[in-house]
């Protein structure tokens, strides 16, 4: 009997990442952003492949259970794209996540663009509101940063 696969944080660059891993973390993505919130965008915008962005998720085995990335604005990070698996919701992955990136940015101020109803989420981690609330592609979000 094979002891089943332990959970582990991963955190690579674009060009690092095999195409196996990739596929999976856009599919991710996809299937939440696009397919699941009913919201046909760009979700593929072309800063996956920028020299400083940064890819974490967190992987049982080969399954991608959560994920986001970190994007390098020239002094301050952005957090984006924060997703979890609509199978492993509430275990408490995107908060292991969002403390990992936390570890990434270390004492460089980091923003955020929060969906609205997850700003309490985001605040946990130090994050405040920093300007008023926008919709964005059908959705209300709020702008965050963390100094």
């Amino acid at each position: 009997m094979h002891p089943e696969p332990r959970e582990e944080i991963r955190v690579a660059s674009f060009r690092d990442l095999d195409a196996t891993t990739l596929y999976a973390l856009l599919k991710l993505r996809v299937d939440v952003f696009v397919v699941e919130q009913k919201c046909p965008y760009p979700e593929l915008d072309g800063r996956d492949d920028e020299p400083g962005t940064r890819h974490v998720w967190l992987a049982r085995g080969d399954e991608i259970l959560a994920y986001l990335r970190i994007l390098d604005e020239g002094g301050t990070e952005r957090i984006g794209r924060v997703v979890t698996a609509a199978a492993a919701r509430a275990g408490g992955y995107a908060s292991r996540l969002m403390a990992h990136a936390l570890e990434v940015i270390g004492n460089r101020p980091s923003t955020l663009a929060a969906q609205a109803h997850l700003t309490g989420f985001y605040r946990r981690f130090g994050y405040a509101e920093a300007g008023p609330g926008y919709v964005e592609d059908g959705i209300p979000h709020v702008p965050m940063r963390r100094s």
